[in-house]
């Protein structure tokens, strides 16, 4: 089969791989119908991860059930299916908890499991014509049969859940002010997340254009934060007082405001201020306790400098880590079905997965209005 393969930093190729294979009863085989490219995935393509060449991208995949193991129960061949990134067991102590995002099972040695992923387990990536989903009962959510809403439906592998996981992390409720910080496709999630949940205001903070009007478009106040300093913006249009909450949705690449370098820690610096005392922030923005392209020694060890002091003096709570899709994913799809979110908003560009390196190299320099691209490997 055809596959997005790893070559080496800033470069992937779409090659000939092994076909997946049925490898326990409780296994399927889907055909990919869809395959998202992630923000996680261009940490690796940049070479900022400890992947590997030869490793096969991607952990956003919808498609249709192709081949099934003797042990599936709840599946048949012709679901059509969409796939939480997080590779889980569903009988483990935190998947049984709703913890699918550390399913100590998968990965020994690991808390958590993904396709396509560094360290995270040997599960082949989507972005292919093909991928094996294990522990298929547990991880397939059956969709409406046909191709509508396809690109809404693809989101629910990641973006979408892990946008609301945000609003989770920093228990957004009605009526409050929310600051997301990043207006990459998680970002944008994020806030269109909080405005499902009833928000009063939430800002998006960006430098990008297309992703700043993109956010106007859902009813978010944009804040280009290389117009001033965006916790002075955003105080400025909080009668001086801050947000609630705050969610970061940037990670370890930061960008320092104003200048054309990486300041790691300066998100969550910047959410320390901006979330009023006693407020909270979500922080599902990706950090790793290794970075080999980080700015400085102990930025590539995983060691940053954040305000703790402040944090704790503004008696703030912080909530972190990956997202478990499961404990979103199937309230999330229903609201999609019944017209009450259309999360495809966020999706600039659709390609066949022979255009898979061009879409990289775009999408990683935020040319052209890139913000999200869904590749169909049967096109």
């Amino acid at each position: 089969m055809r596959a997005v393969v790893y070559k080496g930093p800033f470069e992937v190729a779409v090659e000939q791989v092994e076909d997946p294979r049925i490898q326990h009863p409780n296994d399927v085989i889907v055909r990919v119908t869809s395959t998202a490219i992630c923000g996680s995935d261009l940490h690796m393509y940049e070479g900022r991860t400890a992947a590997e060449p030869g490793i096969v991208f991607g952990h956003e995949n919808l498609g249709v059930i192709e081949d099934a193991g003797e042990g599936v129960t709840t599946l048949s061949r012709g679901d059509r299916v969409v796939m939480p990134f997080n590779v889980a067991c569903g009988f483990c102590k935190n998947c049984t908890a709703g913890f699918t995002g550390f399913c100590v099972t998968v990965n020994p040695g690991f808390a958590g499991g993904a396709y396509g992923y560094v360290a995270m387990g040997p599960y082949v990536g989507g972005q292919a014509e093909y991928v094996r989903v294990p522990y298929a009962d547990f991880n397939c959510l059956k969709l409406p049969e046909g191709t509508e809403k396809e690109t809404d439906f693809v989101l629910l592998a990641d973006i979408f859940p892990t946008g609301y996981h945000g609003n989770e992390l920093a228990d957004v409720r009605p009526g409050e002010s929310v600051a997301v910080y990043g207006g990459g496709p998680v970002g944008l999630m994020a806030a269109y997340s909080a405005i499902l949940r009833g928000a009063s205001k939430v800002f998006v903070v960006d430098r990008v254009a297309e992703r700043l009007q993109k956010a106007e478009e859902i009813g978010a106040v944009p804040i280009d934060f290389t117009q001033g300093n965006p916790v002075e913006q955003i105080q400025e249009q909080t009668a001086g007082e801050g947000t609630d909450k705050g969610i970061d949705a940037v990670g370890y690449q930061a960008q320092a405001r104003g200048e054309d370098r990486e300041e790691p820690a300066t998100v969550l610096n910047s959410l320390v201020e901006t979330v009023r005392p006693t407020g909270a922030l979500g922080v599902p923005g990706l950090y790793v306790p290794r970075d080999p392209g980080g700015p400085d020694e102990q930025a590539k060890q995983g060691m940053l400098v954040v305000a703790i002091g402040r944090l704790f003096e503004k008696g703030l709570r912080v909530g972190t880590g990956q997202c478990n899709v499961k404990r979103y994913n199937r309230q999330l799809r229903d609201l999609i079905i019944e017209d009450r979110a259309q999360p495809s908003f966020v999706v600039s560009h659709e390609f066949p997965l022979d255009q898979a390196p061009s879409a990289y190299e775009k999408f990683d320099k935020r040319v052209e209005g890139y913000t999200k691209v869904v590749l169909h490997p049967h096109e």
